[in-house]
């Protein structure tokens, strides 16, 4: 598929057919993550695959709150039908490590050099990696957030370890018609000229 193609058609699918996602296609989207940016090349994420059912039952169980403020039956019906989810995960203490080394200067572990959280940031672009491989693979993908109040129940699930944060999660299959709709059904895309200031604001 052409790169314009890929970024003008993904989109957030939540709900997926019953077919499998092929082994090969899952890891060329984990290989392309690891392509993305990364500042003083850290390298401070790491990527939790759930493929088999009883793996994906358990993140579900574990990430899903028993009393929601919203409604999010819908949104769950659909999005738990993806064969596959992926945890993408940063590390702070690995960029505040690798930037006390020699080589970039700073002899401390001091946070607030930080102009913001290039951690998640990277890790960030490595899931839109993720996004637009999954596009490019004929599959649909959505990322999602795990809410603050579940993520150490996840965390203890999953054995995820303490230095790594739950920056989102993809999930990944063959679209399917139906789930949820997303906020592009009831918000309009901004123009390129409200957005685009060239030469200053």
């Amino acid at each position: 598929m052409e790169f314009q193609d890929v970024v003008r058609t993904r989109r957030m699918h939540r709900k997926f057919t019953a077919e499998p996602v092929p082994a090969q296609a899952v890891d060329r989207i984990t290989r392309n993550a690891v392509r993305a940016p990364s500042a003083g090349f850290s390298q401070g994420w790491a990527f939790v695959v759930l493929e088999a059912p009883e793996d994906r039952d358990r993140f579900w169980a574990a990430s899903t709150p028993d009393d929601s403020e919203r409604d999010m039956s819908a949104w769950l019906d659909g999005m738990r039908t993806a064969p596959v989810i992926v945890l993408a995960l940063a590390s702070k203490a690995a960029y505040l490590r690798r930037y006390a080394e020699k080589d970039k200067g700073w002899e401390d572990l001091d946070e607030a050099r930080w102009p913001v959280p290039f951690w998640h940031v990277d890790v960030g672009m490595a899931s839109l990696l993720m996004l637009q491989t999954a596009v490019d693979e004929g599959l649909g993908a959505c990322f999602f957030g795990v809410s603050p109040r579940e993520v150490p129940a996840v965390r203890a699930e999953l054995g995820i370890p303490e230095e790594f944060e739950i920056t989102g999660v993809v999930a990944v299959g063959h679209p399917a018609d139906g789930g949820a709709k997303g906020s592009p059904t009831r918000r309009r895309r901004k123009p390129l000229d409200e957005v685009v200031h060239r030469g200053g604001w």
